[in-house]
């Protein structure tokens, strides 16, 4: 089984920061030919910047990717410099709290047009250029490419304040195994990653304003501990490759065991 993604060219989302950066840094690492995408161009240019001005595998790419003429942008840039794509992976994710009885709460609206539209528009324009690839290369067989979702446990545990965050989750969630099922006869695998108790950008964040919140996620954790994002771009790395041939359609839970624990403090059953 290969795990190598070396010569592979790479798109990843949310790039600037926690999650996206580690795997789009992982990726580099590995060999892979990596466009860091994000749309916070100052962050983007501070932690990606050098490397790309001296690196001929890193390229940067700052934009709205809520807009489809920046999807377009984003996609004519890869090809530009590194002549194909291989690799999407969408860890641009936006977290908010929202109240569940307030019809005018625009949270849902926004969180489902970040984490859900964004991500499945880039996912459909990308497949289209992969499968163009296959065929004017003429490769009947063998794979074509592998697009990557990063979701969140939220998607199927229930916290109120949490809703639009947690819906736009689900529904990502069914749009990597819809689309799975889609690209399948194109040799295009669609997986995602359902992340808990992984330090992203959000968590580390929000471990900031409530350290005390730090405890409590461990003692959630049958590991008892927080798990750096390199883990979590190890998984990533796996569903990118050959070694994940046959893998299509799942969402992968890398969350220490956080998702096996029974909150009650007693026996309901």
């Amino acid at each position: 089984m290969s795990l190598s993604i070396s010569g592979k060219t790479a798109i990843v989302t949310g790039a600037a920061r926690g999650v996206g950066l580690a795997i789009a840094r992982h990726f580099v690492d590995l060999g892979a030919k990596v466009m860091f995408a994000d749309a916070d161009e100052a962050r983007l240019a501070e932690e990606v910047g050098a490397a790309a001005a001296e690196e001929g595998n890193v390229r940067c790419f700052g934009g709205d990717l809520s807009q489809k003429l920046t999807l377009a942008n984003l996609l004519s840039a890869t090809i530009d410099a590194f002549e194909r794509i291989d690799i999407l992976v969408n860890a641009s994710r936006g977290v908010v709290t929202s109240d569940p009885l307030n019809p005018d709460d625009e949270a849902l609206e926004a969180m489902l047009a970040q984490n859900l539209v964004t991500s499945l528009k880039l996912s459909q324009m990308t497949a289209k250029r992969m499968i163009a690839q296959a065929e004017k290369e003429g490769r009947e067989e063998g794979p074509v490419g592998s697009i990557i979702n990063i979701s969140t446990l939220a998607a199927r545990r229930t916290q109120p304040e949490l809703l639009a965050y947690s819906v736009s989750a689900a529904a990502l969630d069914q749009a990597t195994r819809s689309l799975a099922v889609a690209l399948a006869p194109e040799r295009i695998r669609v997986n995602g990653i359902a992340l808990a108790s992984v330090m992203s950008a959000s968590l580390q964040a929000s471990l900031k304003d409530n350290p005390d919140w730090r405890g409590t996620i461990t003692d959630a954790t049958p590991m008892r501990r927080i798990a750096p994002p390199s883990e979590l771009a190890e998984v990533a790395q796996f569903l990118a490759s050959d070694g994940a041939g046959f893998v299509t359609g799942q969402i992968l839970t890398v969350d220490g065991g956080r998702s096996l624990i029974d909150p009650a403090p007693v026996p309901a059953y």
